[in-house]
């Protein structure tokens, strides 16, 4: 599934004048986001699935026959909050379209700013100007107004929604107290 992967750092690094070492200087992922990301957009069919036997059923990404390449931009969160830089958000689609992809899909994002000065807006300009679908991610924050990020409207942006089903768990206590 997964047959390439390739991290782009050079912003960041040259901002905080070396590379994340916590974040580890690689493609790897030391939080488990692009793991889950990529499994979402490109899982095998995974049969019986559930969560202790609730939601019995046929796990799968969006496209589980797809081949699957990571490109890694984002590091270690600074102080002021930043950990992904637009040269290397650039970088790495410059990349993706250079290497033959057929879909983008981008899994970060922030405050919606205007178009030129949003690097996930160029780069996927960039991207569908050379015939590549570009989907993205609507942001983790909201509902409330103005909370939609990745707003570009040749951008294909994909917000998440709840679905049928609780899962109870309960936790009891050191006082013997059972909670839900």
């Amino acid at each position: 599934k997964l047959i390439g992967a390739r991290y782009f750092d050079k912003g960041y690094a040259n901002f905080v004048h070396h590379h994340d070492t916590e974040g580890f200087h690689s493609p790897r992922d030391h939080d488990g986001h692009g793991s889950h990301t990529l499994s979402t957009a490109g899982g095998s069919l995974v049969p019986n699935a559930s969560v202790f036997g609730n939601g019995m059923g046929t796990a799968k990404g969006g496209s589980p026959r797809a081949r699957v390449a990571a490109y890694k931009v984002c590091w270690t969160p600074l102080p002021d909050g930043g950990e992904c830089f637009d040269v290397d958000i650039l970088a790495a689609f410059d990349t993706a379209i250079a290497d033959g992809v057929d879909v983008i899909s981008v899994s970060l994002g922030g405050f919606p700013y205007d178009y030129v000065f949003d690097g996930i807006a160029i780069g996927s300009l960039h991207a569908v100007s050379n015939g590549i679908t570009v989907v993205a991610s609507a942001g983790n924050d909201g509902p409330r107004s103005s909370s939609v990020t990745n707003v570009a409207p040749w951008l294909f942006t994909v917000g998440a929604s709840t679905f049928d089903r609780e899962f109870v768990s309960y936790v009891t206590l050191g006082n013997n107290i059972t909670i839900k």
